[in-house]
């Protein structure tokens, strides 16, 4: 059996016994053993009601988090003309269109956000099973196709967070970092449960949300009430 460190059993004991906690007793918790070397993120994960291999089940959206995301978002847009201009205005880390294809195609992917003009698609679209499975396939419905490239930039940097349903119908994102203050991170986590909450699809039968839990990089996760999480 393997033997865990005095950090790990101290954060395990601290747990023990703790469950369905309200979003503020979570962060607390969380937070008071958030102790790695590292400003750990704090990951909310959501089990949802849903098959996400039916497309009126599919549970897809975005969300500006209140006090942002604590982390440097690199993001890439393909564009040409004024347009390309433009992102690099709004501080986009890497602009272009079939050169960013071919680089893309060549393995390199420096960049957490996609953003695409409408025109540039049928060059993005042959990166699919690339930028697809790593969620950074640009989608108009979650404001990444975009002729307004200055605001889509902003908003990537901003604190946005993007969420996608997985096989097993679970949604997860980093909401915040260890380091911020308690009623910020509280705020951000409430934010995020609301925006899944507006996002149920329409094929979502029974129990929506099923679980919520919380925790930190490398800290254990405690789960959350329901109800008292997801109210409005």
């Amino acid at each position: 059996m393997a033997k865990h460190g005095k950090r790990t059993r101290a954060a395990r004991e601290a747990f023990a016994g703790k469950d369905n906690l309200t979003v503020e007793e979570a962060v607390e918790l969380v937070k008071a053993n958030a102790n790695a070397k590292f400003d750990e993120t704090v990951e909310i994960s959501m089990n949802l009601g849903v098959d996400p291999r039916h497309a009126d089940q599919m549970v897809r959206g975005v969300v500006g988090l209140p006090n942002g995301t604590g982390k440097t978002v690199r993001v890439a847009v393909f564009a040409r003309g004024p347009k390309a201009e433009e992102a690099q205005a709004a501080g986009a880390d890497i602009v272009g269109a079939e050169d960013l294809m071919e680089t893309i195609q060549g393995g390199t992917i420096e960049f957490d956000r996609c953003i695409a003009t409408p025109d540039m698609m049928p060059i993005v679209g042959r990166l699919g099973k690339i930028l697809g499975p790593r969620n950074l396939m640009p989608n108009p419905k979650v404001g990444t196709v975009t002729m307004d490239v200055t605001d889509a930039v902003k908003n990537a940097k901003g604190g946005e967070v993007q969420f996608k349903a997985e096989k097993a119908g679970v949604v997860h994102a980093g909401v915040g970092k260890a380091s911020f203050e308690a009623d910020k991170l509280a705020e951000n986590v409430r934010a995020f449960i609301s925006a899944v909450a507006r996002a149920k699809p329409s094929g979502a039968k029974g129990t929506y949300m099923k679980k919520i839990s919380l925790a930190s990089t490398m800290g254990p996760g405690v789960s959350l009430d329901v109800g008292n999480a997801s109210a409005e």
